[in-house]
């Protein structure tokens, strides 16, 4: 994703998780990229001139939809229908080794990840035994005071879904909005966190009351994800993207404000690792096991005890041939 905007005022709380700085780093073209989950501080060391050999083949950020279930039936999702649900030990092996490849953060989604039996038992593993960055996204509902007690400590940035506000946001969630607000306190506690909107013509005229309804919940970023064609649903309108252009462009709120890069294009983004693109910067791995360019692509390759790096490369080797 691309930072429209970088927030003046974005935290760099000097005090981590556990009372250290833990840098990671990635070797690029750009530079030498240094990495600090706990405050999600990146610093681009862009004079140090990297030889291709030592580039870092991993993406930089992987997402893993744990499982397909959800208790909500939102129309625009892109998640099928089914039951699928990955392992523990299957997910733990492969963040093992992108950890040691280079990957600074994994996002654990779905579905709805906190139906997973055993999320709380992998966010603890993962922040534990690797030096990944540990983010979800979720619809929020399940995170109570209990669910946060667990998880603190554990979790280095969260992501809810906030699809407009009041009417609108109930009309597509089915689900109190006024209950989504008292969940926010509890997802405030365990982490830093920010909010996706999905934009259509419905949530569009309502960013001004979803960013503000956001920054008092305290949430730093505000994820714009134009919606995407999923079954019945149409891909936001021309006149969607033109009025979001307009609402990115007098934007004068406290929030970070970020696109999903398939939708980039058109929008004054901001982005230190431009060339450090497709799968050199993200990864998605379905709730099946199948290892994609992007959540909605329909192009992916099957996991096996090959391991992720070397799927990684059948990958891409694919996706060259289609392009040529």
């Amino acid at each position: 994703m691309n930072g429209l905007g970088v927030d003046a005022r974005s935290e760099v709380d000097p005090t981590s998780l556990d009372g250290r700085r833990q840098w990671k780093w990635r070797f690029s073209t750009a530079g030498v990229h240094l990495f600090e989950r706990n405050t999600g501080l990146n610093v681009l060391l862009d004079e140090i001139s990297v030889p291709i050999s030592l580039h870092t083949r991993a993406p930089r950020q992987v997402s893993i939809a744990l499982t397909n279930r959800c208790d909500l039936e939102c129309a625009h999702c892109y998640a099928p229908k089914s039951r699928d649900e990955l392992r523990f030990d299957t997910i733990t092996r492969w963040l093992a080794e992108l950890d040691a490849a280079g990957t600074l953060g994994v996002g654990f989604g779905g579905g709805e990840p906190t139906l997973h039996p055993e999320f709380v038992k992998l966010c603890q593993y993962v922040a534990q035994e690797t030096r990944l960055s540990v983010s979800f996204t979720t619809h929020g509902h399940h995170v109570d005071n209990e669910l946060a007690e667990r998880l603190r400590g554990s979790v280095h940035f969260i992501r809810v879904s906030m699809d407009g506000v009041w009417a609108t946001y109930e009309s597509i969630r089915r689900r109190s909005f006024a209950e989504l607000l008292e969940r926010l306190r509890d997802v405030r506690s365990i982490s830093r966190c920010g909010v996706n909107v999905v934009v259509n013509d419905d949530t569009l005229p309502e960013l001004d009351e979803v960013a503000r309804v956001s920054a008092d919940a305290g949430a730093c970023e505000l994820l714009l994800l134009p919606q995407m064609p999923v079954r019945s649903v149409m891909a936001a309108s021309v006149d969607t993207l033109q009025g979001l252009r307009r609402w990115v462009d007098g934007y004068k709120g406290p929030l970070k404000l970020c696109i999903n890069e398939s939708s980039a294009e058109g929008f004054p983004t901001c982005d230190a690792l431009v060339q450090e693109r497709g799968l050199r910067a993200y990864a998605h791995i379905d709730a099946m096991g199948v290892l994609k360019p992007s959540s909605y692509s329909d192009t992916g390759v099957q996991l096996s005890d090959g391991g992720v790096m070397q799927a990684l490369d059948q990958l891409a080797h694919g996706l060259a041939e289609n392009d040529t």
